[in-house]
């Protein structure tokens, strides 16, 4: 209608424009048929055995710096990331043959890469191998990922346990503070040897929840209420909807008070306040989002000890050499970023070993900064982003509000992984603990990130079948 701040998307679904923001998950055209889509499995395979033979070579690569000769494991190395690249890619030609041919060959590579820097630092740990269990963390990985290809045929079936989801995942969140701190934070669960970090598995739980939630309140969000700043015009909705969005806060800040764990915190409001945004199309609701998330970081950041000494380190990462005591592990990052130029020092020729016990989970991107240079760190960083991208891609050509918002939140929680952790280690953002993913050492992180691969090869399958004339609706 003329003069009207609406605007109504081809499904019906109206969104904001204007000064109060445009929506910015607009529905796609309808589905025309066409002729038949190529699949594009080949061109996946051919990428996943690029991406097993870079491995392979990482691998050989370490061996041959350290000891002069090929390692002898580097075939069954070989075989047995081949293997699982080779199932996972056989559960992808049968249940989801539209699915994006970038997805997997992706997180080979990462997880390949992950266990090469990972059995390079083991060379300096002999008594503490870390490789094997890896390996063995990914086989599982692996495993359920071709159990979601395989048993998901339809992503809108999460949508109805939206609520058992969120109620599943603030158990896993607050289940590790009846367990003693491990560095400082409360977010392992060990149990005779064993240890699992349950708020990995809670985040996908937290994603599907948002993403039901934001779907069937998406307008009330956006219209409801009275506007209360005049200068940006934000409305703020009525009780019944705004609740759930002040519990997620307050729940956030009460995972940083408890568990000690800034990085879980922050990836959990950061991940609704995303999906909020793309929801309604708002930037009020970002402004609310970050000025909510620093009254609380800064709150907690000034009160409790653990967070307070992270944010000294961070701001002040010289000043235990400057005290005598030697470096700190943020400050051997940085030497090790430094020292490794632009084209780095070579696989297995680096020192990121002195960073500590944290050097093959928290810190062993400064690993791949030592001995690959900005250059190989690049790449990674490119891959990463390649991965995030076709997530966003996959969820932007979905029709169902709840496919967009599950896609982008899944793609959103692997992006502000990476910058948080690359942010502590470079010294841009105070050090959260969390695990770079596929990279690092963490058997529940590499297992929840082969999940959402899963996931997001499911959804792009949904979104590309849905334009071909062959495909079955």
């Amino acid at each position: 209608m003329p003069g009207s701040d609406e605007t109504t998307g081809p499904t019906g679904t109206a969104g904001t424009a204007g000064t109060t923001g445009t929506a910015v998950v607009a529905d796609p055209p309808p589905p025309v048929p066409s002729a038949r889509l190529a699949r594009r499995r080949g061109i996946e395979f051919t990428l996943i055995v690029v991406a097993v033979l870079l491995s392979v070579y990482g691998y050989c690569a370490v061996g041959l710096a350290r000891h002069g000769t090929v390692p002898p494991g580097a075939a069954g190395y070989g075989a047995g990331l081949g293997v699982l690249a080779l199932l996972a890619h056989v559960a992808v030609r049968l249940r989801a043959p539209y699915a994006d041919p970038l997805l997997l060959p992706i997180a080979v590579l990462l997880n390949g890469l992950g266990l090469v820097l990972i059995y390079r630092l083991d060379l300096e740990t002999p008594d503490d191998p870390a490789a094997p269990i890896q390996l063995i963390w990914s086989t599982l990985g692996v495993a359920l990922f071709i159990v979601v290809v395989f048993f998901l045929r339809d992503h809108r079936v999460l949508q109805r346990y939206t609520y058992v989801s969120v109620v599943t995942a603030l158990a896993l969140l607050l289940l590790p503070i009846l367990f003693p701190a491990v560095n400082g934070a409360r977010i392992w669960i060990r149990i005779a040897g064993f240890s699992i970090q349950p708020g990995e598995f809670a985040k996908v739980l937290l994603a599907v929840f948002f993403a039901g939630y934001l779907a069937a309140n998406r307008n009330a969000l956006t219209h409801a209420g009275r506007p209360v700043l005049g200068f940006i015009r934000l409305q703020l909705p009525t009780g019944r909807v705004l609740g759930p969005i002040v519990t997620v806060w307050l729940l956030s800040v009460l995972v940083l008070i408890l568990e000690r764990d800034l990085g879980t915190s922050l990836l959990f409001f950061g991940l609704f306040v995303i999906l909020l945004y793309i929801a309604t199309g708002r930037t009020g609701w970002i402004a609310v989002g970050l000025l909510l998330a620093c009254a609380g970081a800064m709150a907690v950041g000034r009160l409790e000890p653990h967070v307070h000494g992270r944010v000294q380190d961070w701001l002040h990462p010289f000043a235990s050499i400057d005290a005598g005591l030697g470096p700190n592990q943020l400050a051997q990052s940085l030497f090790a970023f430094a020292a490794g130029g632009m084209l780095g020092t070579g696989l297995g020729l680096g020192h990121s070993i002195l960073i500590g016990f944290a050097a093959k989970s928290d810190f062993i991107l400064a690993t791949a900064g030592e001995e690959l240079g900005l250059s190989g760190l690049s790449a990674i960083f490119l891959l990463y982003a390649l991965l995030v991208e076709r997530g966003y891609r996959a969820g932007l050509a979905l029709r169902d509000p709840f496919g967009r918002l599950l896609a982008i939140g899944l793609a959103s929680i692997v992006a502000l992984q990476v910058f948080v952790i690359a942010g502590g280690v470079t010294g841009l953002i105070p050090l959260t603990g969390m695990a770079m993913p596929f990279l690092a050492q963490g058997g529940s992180s590499v297992v929840t990130n082969w999940i959402i691969v899963a996931l997001l090869i499911r959804i792009s399958d949904s979104a590309r079948s849905q334009y071909d004339g062959t495909a079955a609706p």
